[in-house]
């Protein structure tokens, strides 16, 4: 026994002397060591009467007893204990046979028999709150269900803090359950009931608590508790961790309860309301079409009230035609089929009907049926079937991909193809030109996010006819929509008004040209007249040997001869077509190099303010035309100020962003800006919209021949920039070149500021001359052998370019641009450079094509100087050309 993991004690005698092995010890708990050989009735004096029956039997009978789960009153601990045991008590026979004690196995199973009842507790529970309603029905619950054989908690109650509390329910007063702890977040709190009566429930035991455990009631996302559970606390067991988890679920039941119940009040109240505030109407009847319930949408909807219509057949409401659709309906249901999208109209109180279509399900012996008001909807669908049928617009629903679905009668009344011939067919078939483009369009019509496209295309009609249509096509709901207006006869007139005006603008233009012919005639005949009768003089003085007034008449042909070379490049200005020969430019040293120039071009009533920007940067124009461009602003400023006034040249370094660039129509960049602005009258909007234009010009017959601003623009635009102007009437006006950044360096001439004077002197280097112009050629040849050059000369290009493939030394070609014999001068030099790849280039030209010199520019180590020119010019250049490619070669070397 004294081995044994069982729980064992004996008692031996007539006293039932108590002995027990140390697994019996947890049993005895403050009992142990005293109980050790005492009598046994001493030792459970409490229960001993609860067993004594038991212990007769076996002492005198001999006869074994079993017990299972007996609940017994145990003072182990110094109070009444609910404990729960299993055990036996079997008779200790002594050698003459008699019963001499009695052995007790014992095990006692009071947490489990407690545990048990209370997963049971839980349960019921669980199964007892499913049945409350509201939030006041678990209140009732919960006080019914441990006010009934609860040994754990002989009475509950609960609060909820939404709800007025009530006061106990045994009590028979107003005294209100302390729960402030709990609502200021306290978990638990236990509460003595002294001052409660004595008239509180005791359960199933003899006395009633005398402690509560007050539990709070909590639910998930609210920030305090929702109510407080009152719990009386069992007065035969302490209160443990175990009691107090056991509370704690009976809480949680009770908030999932109230959770419930308040999502199906939720439930409840969104159901009144949709069935109150639903736009549909919305209706309950009997299998029979009796109505039994409508929602007030039928009021407003058909006019009458609620108690005129509950209680009627649907018969009563229902279009004579019909309601024999609708009585098969109601039969279909009443068999448990489903109505879907069931249309008929209703009788409203005012005589008008109106159509509904229903939804409804048969539930439990009736129809709950769903109807939603159409008739606007129809009338608006017959309108658009109308207006498809009638529009004039060409209408076209097709797929994505380009199939036709349905088109318009208008697509056949302007085609000629009738839809059965058209639906299935891609709307591609039907475009006559540009087919690329509008495959293109349609491509990008497919993708997700295509938004609306303007377009125009030309279709073909059936009598192979073409109409050029103006298309908007909408994508939408994987679909296209084309609507398309018939421009044909729109196009045609614009085109013929478009002709007309041009022949307009030609016949205007040639009536400009014949004016200018003759200004330019006029102007010719005197400069001619000059220089004729200089030298006509000058013959006749050497002749007579009068020598010394020659010089006189060499001086005035020669100005007649430089105005007309003036003229002459004013001309090809104009035309677009001067050649320019772009180098490295500081504006700043330019205009400071022209200033005295146009202080006295101006005169003195017009001040001059020069505004030089500091760190200006580099552009890469033709340095002379630039500056012809500045005194032609000048010139213009001083004519717009009569009587005097302010000019200001100004320079600035702008950077174009794309906004300022697509206003100037330039691309985005830098560029150098010169502006020339004035204090004078001023261009009204429609003089500035034709400034640029060739010929015009609002100055006095004789006083100007409208090429200024024209050569002005010509010359912006081919070097790459842009002029704009900017006026105010009665203010002034401003002028601006915008010319292209430039990042290499300034020229070393131009850096100094000053000419460099060459020596004019050659030795020896071989120049090729090819020209045309027998007196052109003569010259050069004469001047340059003049000089210490050796000169091959060539009156084509074949014949130079025989000169150029030879093996002849050639330091430098000269050529006309325009030559006889199939090659013009620019070709001339592209096939020289094939073998001479260094060749340096100087083309001499009095009227050069774009193309020849690469859209107006010069290609590298080609120079260019215009007809007519001086002898110390053509001197000059050459010499700065043989000059860099000794330079060259030297490096090379090196």
């Amino acid at each position: 026994m004294l081995m044994s993991r069982f729980e064992m004690w004996l008692g031996w005698g007539e006293d039932l002397t108590f002995f027990y092995n140390d697994a019996y010890i947890p049993t005895l708990g403050s009992k142990h060591p005293t109980a050790l050989g005492q009598p046994m009735s001493q030792v459970w004096k409490e229960v001993f009467e609860d067993v004594e029956d038991r212990i007769v039997s076996v002492m005198r009978d001999g006869v074994a007893t079993w017990d299972e789960q007996l609940l017994l009153f145990l003072e182990r601990n110094g109070y009444p204990e609910e404990t729960y045991h299993t055990f036996s008590y079997s008779p200790l026979v002594g050698g003459d046979g008699t019963v001499e004690g009695l052995m007790c196995v014992v095990r006692e199973e009071t947490d489990r028999v407690i545990s048990e009842r209370r997963i049971k507790k839980l349960n019921d529970l669980a199964a007892a709150l499913l049945k409350a309603q509201s939030r006041s029905d678990v209140g009732e619950v919960v006080r019914a269900y441990f006010g009934s054989d609860s040994r754990d908690f002989p009475f509950a109650d609960l609060i909820l803090f939404d709800l007025p509390d009530s006061p106990h329910p045994a009590s028979g007063d107003a005294t209100r359950w302390p729960v402030a702890a709990v609502e200021q977040g306290e978990k638990q709190t236990v509460i003595a009931l002294d001052g409660f009566g004595r008239n509180l429930p005791a359960g199933p035991w003899q006395i009633p608590p005398r402690d509560a455990l007050i539990v709070a009631v909590e639910q998930p996302g609210e920030a305090r508790a929702i109510g407080a559970l009152i719990l009386g606390l069992n007065p035969y067991r302490l209160l443990d961790e175990a009691t107090r988890d056991f509370a704690s679920l009976i809480a949680v039941q009770i908030a999932g309860a109230l959770a419930t119940i308040d999502a199906v009040s939720a439930q409840r109240r969104d159901r009144d309301r949709l069935w109150s505030l639903s736009q549909d109407l919305m209706l309950v009847c009997d299998f029979d079409g009796v109505i039994r319930s409508v929602n007030p949408t039928a009021t407003r909807l058909l006019g009458w009230q609620e108690d005129e219509m509950v209680g009627q057949v649907l018969a009563d409401f229902v279009h004579p035609d019909d309601l024999r659709s609708t009585a098969k309906e109601v039969a279909k249901l009443a068999k448990g089929v489903t109505t879907l999208l069931f249309e008929n109209r209703y009788r409203c109180r005012d005589g008008s009907y109106r159509l509904l279509d229903w939804n409804a399900v048969p539930d439990a012996g009736r129809i709950h049926a769903v109807a939603r008001d159409i008739t606007q909807e129809r009338l608006l669908a017959r309108d658009r079937e109308r207006i498809w049928a009638i529009s004039p617009v060409v209408k076209v629903v097709a797929t994505t991909q380009g199939v036709i679905n349905a088109v318009n009668p208008s697509w056949t009344k302007v085609l000629g193809w009738i839809e059965a011939d058209t639906v299935g067919r891609n709307i591609l078939e039907f475009v006559a030109e540009e087919q690329d483009a509008a495959r293109k369009r349609l491509a990008k019509l497919s993708q997700p996010d295509a938004t609306v496209i303007e377009s125009q295309s030309v279709f073909r009609a059936q009598d192979g006819s073409h109409h050029r249509f103006a298309w908007t096509t909408v994508p939408e709901g994987g679909l296209l929509y084309l609507f398309g207006r018939d421009i044909t006869a729109e196009t045609e007139a614009a085109e013929a008004l478009a002709a007309t005006e041009d022949a307009l603008r030609q016949s205007q233009k040639m009536e400009a040209v014949g004016q200018l012919t003759g200004g330019i005639a006029h102007d010719f005949n005197n400069l001619l007249a000059g220089i004729l009768g200089n030298l006509e003089l000058l013959e006749l003085r050497i002749s007579q040997g009068r020598l010394e007034a020659i010089s006189r008449y060499i001086e005035t042909a020669q100005g007649a001869a430089k105005r007309a070379a003036a003229l002459t490049q004013r001309l090809l200005a104009f035309s677009r077509r001067q050649t320019l020969d772009p180098t490295p430019v500081n504006v700043n040293r330019l205009v400071s190099g022209l200033e005295d120039l146009l202080r006295r071009t101006v005169g003195p009533s017009v001040e001059i303010e020069v505004v030089g920007s500091g760190g200006l940067w580099t552009t890469l124009v033709d340095r002379y035309q630039l500056e012809n461009a500045l005194l032609n602003l000048c010139i213009n400023a001083r004519d717009a100020m009569p009587d005097g006034g302010r000019l200001t040249i100004e320079t600035a370094n702008k950077w174009l962003d794309d906004r300022m660039a697509r206003e100037r129509e330039l691309p985005q960049g830098q560029y150098v800006s010169l502006c020339v602005s004035d204090t004078g009258t001023g261009m009204t909007p429609d003089v500035i919209a034709r400034a640029f234009d060739p010929f015009f010009t609002t100055k006095p017959l004789g006083e100007g021949t409208g090429l200024g601003l024209s050569m002005i623009y010509g010359f912006a635009r081919q070097s790459g920039g842009q002029v704009r102007i900017y006026s105010e009437v009665g203010v002034g006006t401003t002028i601006c070149l915008y010319l292209p950044r430039h990042t290499g360096a300034v020229a070393e001439t131009e850096e100094e500021g000053e000419s460099i004077c060459l020596d004019l002197g050659g030795h020896g280097e071989t120049v090729l001359v090819i020209d045309d112009e027998a007196s052109v050629r003569s010259l050069i040849v004469d001047v340059l052998t003049d000089g210490g050059y050796h000169v091959i000369e060539a009156a084509d290009g074949p014949s130079g370019l025989k000169v150029l493939q030879s093996d002849l030394r050639i330091d430098l070609l000269i050529t006309d641009v325009g030559l006889p014999g199939g090659m013009n001068g620019r070709q001339v030099a592209d096939a020289g450079r094939v073998h001479r790849p260094q060749l340096k280039i100087l083309f001499i030209t009095g009227y050069a094509e774009n193309a020849v010199v690469g859209n107006g520019l010069l290609g590298q180590d080609m120079h260019v100087i215009t007809k007519p020119f001086g002898i110390e010019a053509i001197a000059s250049k050459v010499r700065e050309m043989i000059d860099e490619a000794d330079k060259s070669r030297r490096e090379g070397e090196t």
